[in-house]
């Protein structure tokens, strides 16, 4: 359904696809006279032989449905030809009418439903309709695929079952027109992991895979809010990542990354990806990120001084804006897929099992810049993640800490804190939060 258009297809391996479409603010049926054949040798007997209305459903709010509508009742024909079948229902006894076949039985393998954002229809609809605005939805409510992960939340809590679980503070559903959204919320400054120095409100998938057995992830998200306070200077102020692929052996690198920024004052920031090595050897401390654009600049576009940006990005991404990424490992590959609406789709490839950056004459001059001054210039195994066990994330895995900037001008953001008071950051825009609607998680499929 587009701008006031029906546009159905129906397709079935070993028939012929079929598709069509049906105007539904004006109506072909407005007289007598446009009444089809068909009807009239169906309906009129009955009595049925109304003509619409010249604007069709113009204006009427609507929604979908789908699953076993059951068009066989147990009225009497005779009463009407064409909705009342007469099938045997023994009484209303359901197990009769299971054992003896009168019922309908469907089953579904997949199911998407989409509504735009301008939809205005159902406005109001959680608010006028059995308190549902106050009702606790959980976010595995929303995403159910939230369950096949564990999380760890900006205070430092680490939740192994999703199922019902919610806080407030960091992780919880909200209502967005007539839609709802899984929130991930997280501060400059809290409790984090062992590894990092960055807050986080993230899901951990469970299961672990090598790229050569492969995985699949899915989300559509917007992101709300980033960091107002940071440094220019620093790749990784105003960022949040919103998905990644992390290793759970070896260095415990990671070969995915993507990132959301946004420079103060700016209109629209950039979505990125950005690919980490697998050092070769013991010492993992000269690791680096090779970074890629998708809508936008790369990590590597930063401010000349602390307050002092680069200009907007012409393409970018806005706060609030949907967009929705895929990432496919398959058979060791790594097939991205980035798509928002009024945006053009960006897809990638990366081989997981090869090394491009086995020597140092490979290493990007992007790399270069960024890294090299800070002593970060090593090379990766030949063998890149090959047979390593990694897993997905996803969520708020906010970039911006308030590190010194003179220590490391890549990592270290030097944002405010307020001490790791997290109602203060919150209060005065020192934190991340971003919304998804859809998650998909599962093994790789074969790239189409």
């Amino acid at each position: 359904m587009k701008d006031g258009l029906m546009h159905l297809t129906f397709e079935s391996a070993g028939h012929e696809t079929k598709t069509f479409t049906k105007n539904i603010i004006k109506s072909d049926f407005t007289q007598k006279a446009d009444i089809p054949e068909q009807v009239k040798t169906l309906f009129v007997p009955i009595g049925q032989d109304g003509v619409e209305r010249s604007d069709a459903y113009t204006g009427e709010g609507l929604f979908f449905k789908l699953g076993s509508y059951n068009q066989t009742n147990g009225k009497d024909p005779s009463v009407n030809r064409v909705w009342c079948p007469g099938g045997e229902t023994y009484g209303g006894d359901l197990q009769k009418q299971y054992k003896n076949g009168s019922y309908a039985e469907v089953w579904f393998k997949d199911a998407s439903i989409e509504i735009s954002d301008n939809a205005i229809s159902n406005q109001g609809y959680f608010e006028s309709n059995d308190g549902l605005s106050a009702k606790t939805v959980f976010p595995s409510e929303v995403i159910p695929a939230i369950t096949k992960f564990k999380m760890l939340m900006g205070n430092g809590e680490s939740v192994e079952n999703l199922e019902k679980f919610e806080n407030k503070d960091f992780f919880y559903s909200v209502i967005d027109g007539t839609r709802r959204w899984v929130v991930y919320k997280t501060p400059n400054s809290g409790v984090t992991s062992k590894n990092s120095s960055n807050t986080r409100t993230e899901l951990h998938e469970k299961r672990e895979w090598t790229p050569e057995e492969g995985g699949n992830l899915t989300g559509t998200c917007k992101v709300m809010h980033v960091s107002t306070s940071g440094d220019g200077r620093v790749a990784a102020s105003y960022s949040t990542v919103v998905g990644q692929i992390h290793s759970g052996e070896g260095h415990e690198n990671e070969p995915l990354k993507i990132f959301y920024k946004k420079f103060p004052g700016h209109e629209k920031g950039s979505v990125f990806w950005n690919y980490e090595i697998n050092t070769a050897g013991s010492d993992n401390s000269d690791r680096w990120d090779y970074s890629i654009p998708v809508w936008g600049y790369d990590m590597s576009v930063t401010g000349s001084a602390k307050d002092n940006f680069p200009a907007e990005p012409n393409d970018g991404i806005m706060l609030g804006e949907e967009f929705s990424y895929e990432v496919n490992v398959f058979q060791g590959i790594m097939y991205l897929t980035f798509t928002s609406e009024a945006h053009e789709t960006k897809t990638f490839t990366k081989n997981l099992l090869a090394s491009e950056y086995a020597t140092k004459d490979n290493i990007p001059q992007q790399v270069k810049n960024l890294f090299f001054p800070i002593g970060q210039d090593g090379v990766e195994r030949k063998s890149a993640y090959s047979g390593e066990h990694g897993y997905f994330k996803q969520g708020a895995y906010n970039q911006t800490n308030g590190k010194d900037p003179s220590t490391n001008i890549v990592w270290c953001a030097g944002a405010e804190t307020y001490d790791g008071d997290i109602q203060k950051q919150y209060d005065n825009g020192c934190f991340t939060e971003v919304w998804f609607r859809s998650t998909t998680v599962g093994p790789g499929v074969p790239n189409e």
